[in-house]
């Protein structure tokens, strides 16, 4: 069965609920830190549903892997926020947790994907 929308994706949906949860731990975070590692940390993880909804809306697969690889780069960037957070003691260990395995799920459904578009051409 062909994908009619980005909502139907199963990483689309994924990134949507890893959004929730760094908006739902980053709103502990200092307030001095609203500008910095708060932002940076939302606008990365943001970026990786809107790529993917953005790419599956193009009209060619070159643009949806395009847009794939964009998201893949942006939670790599989020990773490295929460690294940060957890190693400056704004996140706690069982909360980085959380959030490092809901990336990894999230890298693993995009590697997926990604993998599939390029092996099928068509």
């Amino acid at each position: 069965m062909a994908v009619k929308s980005y909502r139907e994706l199963e990483v689309w949906q994924q990134g949507m609920d890893l959004v929730v949860e760094v908006y739902r731990v980053s709103k502990a975070f200092p307030q001095d830190e609203r500008w910095g590692l708060t932002s940076q940390a939302q606008r990365a993880a943001t970026s990786v549903p809107a790529n993917i909804a953005e790419g599956q809306g193009r009209v060619h697969r070159g643009d949806f892997v395009h847009h794939l690889s964009i998201a893949r780069g942006s939670l790599m960037e989020l990773e490295t926020h929460l690294q940060i957070a957890n190693r400056l003691g704004l996140l706690q260990d069982a909360e980085f947790d959380a959030l490092w395995a809901r990336c990894q799920d999230v890298g693993r459904l995009l590697n997926g994907l990604l993998r599939s578009l390029n092996s099928n051409p068509s």
